[in-house]
């Protein structure tokens, strides 16, 4: 599987620890940065590139899933959000990794850097990465609806305000 991870200073030398941990797992990375520390940098690019890529890839046919951090996750989670076909989820626990995969078929996940050590980090990308979407009727009805909004502003049989 392709792997896109993105960070911004607060999750940068972390970022190394993740890249080579998913890559000892077989996964290809590719890192969209930043490269070098700058504690003034926006995380904004750097997560929608990932974000980018892993839509493009998933429209391609390419097994992808993207990797987002910063101090918190929130702005990484927001920033990824804003490309068309992606799900970032924040997760923070085990429970919140696997199930951001089982019911939203998350393809983003974003962490707290700051928030977390880092062999948990670790696990609640594993646990992501490793959790497969199962499927179920009323979750993939749920992820339609919220792909229908993004690209048509409605949700058919469903009043909008």
């Amino acid at each position: 599987m392709r792997i896109h991870v993105a960070t911004d200073h607060a999750g940068l030398e972390l970022s190394a620890t993740v890249r080579a941990h998913v890559a000892a797992q077989g996964h290809e990375v590719v890192d969209h940065g930043p490269v070098e520390y700058d504690a003034l940098d926006d995380y904004p690019s750097f997560c929608i590139n990932a974000a980018r890529a892993v839509a493009r890839d998933q429209a391609a046919g390419v097994e992808a899933l993207g990797v987002v951090f910063g101090g918190s996750g929130n702005g990484e989670q927001i920033a990824a959000n804003k490309v068309q076909g992606i799900r970032a989820a924040l997760v923070w626990s085990e429970a919140t990794a696997s199930l951001a995969r089982e019911h939203n078929d998350a393809n983003v996940i974003a962490v707290g850097a700051r928030q977390h050590a880092v062999d948990e980090v670790l696990r609640l990308i594993d646990v992501f990465v490793a959790t497969p979407f199962p499927g179920e009727e009323r979750h993939a009805r749920r992820i339609a609806q919220l792909a229908e909004y993004e690209s048509t502003g409605a949700i058919a049989g469903h009043e909008i305000h």
